[in-house]
């Protein structure tokens, strides 16, 4: 027959044994250690998955060192001739300021704008695009101007890193400003610049060199001549990020946006001379 359970000081009965009421792994804490294992396990898929793809990538995406005659190509076609220089400081700050911020310290894509665009079509949510320069010349020199589709758009990644790590940051810039399109038939920075403005790219105001650098996004929409409230919009908004990245301040932004344009005869429209 079992002893009875010695009893403690007042009268109560024994403690349990610590082991029966401590030590033992908490309730629930298995299935939170399963849980951690499965989405650990799930990451590394798909980071396998992911680095598979940009290999496969890698090797099926063309070479860019030929970009350089491509781009001397597309400007040939349009009949202007590329720039010879770098492309001078105002547009360069403009351009960088409003379509890739981060152009300078990123390796050809932009890793926060890609995250935010994969969530997008993960949860078929809206693209809000952010495509670098080096992307938005990928497709101007690949793909025609081109870029639907996801496949396409991830080879342009792609090709997008292959050029920051052939080309530097000034001959991207050089390429991209001599290829896209400014409206109003002109080609490149060299034609635009003096198409509108009748001065070179060097001579361009604060304010001219933000109407610029605001029409490649949409040189239809934002054209200074047939739709200069729009194209004011735009430079306001391009001088806007002027001043968020540090490079002009409020004051000299509300300068530059107040100042005459000087659109050459032949190109006033409606917009007249004081301004998009």
């Amino acid at each position: 027959m079992r002893a009875p359970a010695p009893a403690q000081p007042g009268g109560g009965p024994a403690a349990a044994p610590a082991s029966a009421t401590s030590g033992g792994p908490a309730p629930g804490r298995p299935a939170r250690h399963r849980l951690l294992r499965r989405v650990a396990t799930s990451l590394l898929a798909l980071a396998v998955v992911v680095l598979a793809g940009c290999v496969a990538l890698a090797a099926l995406t063309p070479g860019v060192g030929d970009a350089e005659q491509r781009a001397a190509a597309i400007d040939a076609a349009h009949h202007v001739a590329g720039p010879t220089t770098a492309v001078p400081t105002r547009f360069a700050d403009a351009l960088i300021a409003t379509e890739d911020s981060r152009f300078y310290s990123n390796p050809g894509i932009d890793l926060l704008s890609a995250g935010r665009t994969a969530v997008a079509t993960l949860t078929g949510g809206v693209d809000q695009g952010g495509a670098t320069l080096e992307q938005q010349l990928a497709k101007e020199l690949y793909y025609g101007g081109q870029n639907s589709g996801v496949t396409t758009k991830a080879a342009q990644a792609t090709l997008a890193v292959k050029l920051d790590a052939r080309y530097s940051k000034q001959q991207i810039l050089r390429m991209y400003a001599a290829v896209v399109y400014y409206g109003n038939g002109y080609y490149g920075l060299d034609a635009a610049s003096q198409g509108y403005f009748g001065v070179s790219p060097a001579d361009l105001t604060w304010g001219q060199a933000a109407l610029l650098a605001g029409l490649v996004q949409a040189p239809s929409d934002y054209d200074p001549v047939n739709h200069p409230s729009l194209a004011a919009a735009r430079q306001s908004h391009v001088l806007d990020r002027l001043v968020a990245t540090g490079r002009l301040s409020a004051a000299e932004a509300a300068t530059a946006a107040a100042a005459p344009l000087h659109l050459v005869a032949g190109n006033t429209g409606d917009a007249g001379d004081a301004g998009a």
